[in-house]
């Protein structure tokens, strides 16, 4: 039985609780919070149903919860069920109800964890989203990571999700883009403001491939050959290293679109329509303060030309003009002061900026070897960038790596770390239990051992094995939570947690027989279990877009 199962389980008996009392039900919640209790010798799981809402439905919380304790106590599965304190309620489990978790995980395979907390949410995801201007920066690498796991975790909880990055190929930073390809290619000093690294000489080069005559050609249409063919290849750069690291997205945008087909003047006319534009010093603007905005934004400059702000607007409504109910935009820590702007423009639409729209920030990255700070890249100049990280670590160890934390914080990625074989290295420490696993299925089939259909899951009665199926029984609790909020580091911190749970099973519960030893039905009973721990160890690695290795 999972906590979400006996979740319901507990609402169930709350409800026979109150209508046999002649009460009114109404105020029970649709689910009950089930946790396991800090002490295990409280029982498997606790809820504060009781505590909640006692007083709400006519009851004093500890009448109500013994109520709620005898209704529970005629269920199958359900060992019994004691009062603690003012109301709290500690439920133990029988070990069939227990052990019968095994088969379930199994039996569901990739589906286990998935569930409808978000079912019927459209949800547009956006991140990364870095200039076309050069390779893959590493804060850029860690949302593509987090980005990529959270829309998997957003999917997995019933969400429909549009993952997007939005090219700026639009603008001063691409002028200066183009003026670096040009003089470079030129042999002519790079300007002061624009860009360097071995990257530029290379797409330089490539241009002048491709394009041959280009320095025979006046500046300004040089530059422009420049400008089309280098932001050209540095996007199809962008999308093959994302594609390398295992990162899809269904869609990328180009901001030049929305100047094409005239939408930055169309959200204009909507923002006119629901009274926030005005006209002062020869400039247009959005009347953003209405909304809590610490100034006004500039939409149209005085000499006629859009500003960025106008491209953002224009792009929100696009992605709401699609269908998209909740616009997602994750940016880096130093796009901070755009919350406030992007939450005024919202309203100035008149949405909800709490219900459609949704900024996350993400804290800064550093790399360390040997202790030391790795602060640049020989081909980014400046940065370190995605090939940097992954040549030293991995893709795997990367995607863990990035998406382990919080993104409200900032990370150090120790690359000595990272690149161990040893169990402090969190992502072999997980991954090890992928192939530890598949090996044990793999040498029962050797042996002719397999789970059998007759089943009994009173026999996973062991104090480890009971451990690791209340592990497992929390996954899908897990999944949900980490989308709720936004948080994929919860994922890896339980893959770590359960990865403890599974070795010390191993450790303590011996699963196929030695030599001529004969095949017990407990041996059967915990082939499940291995199998069941595999399943959602490899569920909850993709989650995170990180693989589960069958040997190592």
């Amino acid at each position: 039985m999972t906590p979400e199962q006996l979740s319901e389980v507990v609402i169930a008996a709350a409800r026979a609780a109150v209508t046999d009392r002649g009460l009114d039900p109404a105020p029970l919640p649709p689910t009950a919070t089930v946790e396991r209790p800090r002490n295990p010798e409280h029982g498997d799981y606790a809820t504060n149903l009781a505590l909640q809402v006692g007083k709400k439905v006519g009851l004093p919380p500890r009448e109500l919860a013994q109520a709620i304790a005898d209704n529970l106590a005629q269920i199958t599965g359900i060992a019994g069920a004691e009062i603690a304190g003012p109301g709290f309620l500690n439920i133990r489990l029988d070990p069939a109800a227990t052990g019968a978790l095994a088969r379930l995980v199994v039996e569901a395979g990739a589906e286990y964890g998935r569930g409808t907390l978000l079912r019927g949410n459209k949800i547009n995801l956006e991140f990364v989203s870095v200039n076309p201007t050069g390779p893959i920066h590493i804060g850029g690498v860690r949302w593509a990571a987090v980005g990529d796991a959270l829309a998997r975790l957003l999917k997995a909880v019933g969400a429909e999700v549009g993952t997007e990055y939005y090219f700026n190929d639009a603008g001063s930073q691409i002028d200066r883009f183009a003026l670096s390809l040009y003089a470079t290619a030129k042999g002519l000093p790079v300007p002061e403001d624009g860009y360097h690294g071995e990257y530029i000489g290379e797409i330089a080069q490539e241009v002048l491939r491709k394009q041959p005559d280009a320095l025979g050609l006046a500046e300004d249409q040089a530059v422009e050959v420049f400008r089309v063919e280098g932001v050209a290849l540095m996007f199809a750069e962008v999308k093959s290293k994302l594609t390398e690291f295992g990162v899809h997205f269904d869609r990328y945008f180009n901001e030049k679109e929305l100047h094409d087909r005239g939408e930055l003047a169309s959200a204009l006319e909507r923002l006119r329509a629901q009274g926030r534009v005005y006209e002062a010093d020869g400039a247009t603007w959005i009347r953003t303060t209405d909304f809590g905005d610490d100034k006004d934004r500039v939409y149209v400059r005085s000499n006629g030309a859009y500003t960025y702000y106008a491209a953002d607007c224009a792009y929100y409504l696009d992605k709401r003009q699609r269908g998209f109910d909740r616009v997602v935009i994750m940016l880096g820590a130093d796009h901070h002061g755009y919350i406030g702007r992007l939450r005024a423009m919202c309203a100035c639409f008149g949405d909800d900026p709490d219900r459609n729209l949704e900024v996350l920030i993400g804290q800064l990255v550093n790399l360390v070897k040997d202790g030391q700070p790795v602060r640049m890249s020989k081909r980014a100049g400046t940065v370190v960038s995605l090939d940097d990280l992954v040549d030293a670590i991995g893709v795997d160890a990367a995607r863990y790596a990035l998406a382990r934390y919080s993104v409200d914080s900032t990370i150090d990625v120790d690359l000595d770390l990272w690149t161990r074989r040893t169990n402090d290295n969190p992502i072999y420490y997980v991954q090890y239990v992928a192939a530890r696993t598949a090996g044990v299925s793999r040498m029962a089939t050797d042996i002719g051992l397999s789970r059998g259909e007759d089943f009994d899951p009173a026999l996973l009665s062991h104090e480890k094995e009971l451990d690791l199926l209340k592990s497992l029984g929390d996954f899908p609790g897990i999944v949900a939570t980490a989308a709720e909020l936004r948080e994929p580091h919860r994922v890896t911190r339980y893959l770590e947690e359960l990865a403890g749970s599974y070795h010390r099973f191993y450790d303590n519960c011996r699963i196929l027989p030695r030599g001529d030893e004969p095949v017990t039905d407990q041996m059967r009973a915990r082939l499940w279990l291995n199998d069941a721990a595999r399943t959602v160890i490899a569920n909850g690695l993709g989650l995170l877009g990180v693989s589960a290795p069958e040997r190592m």
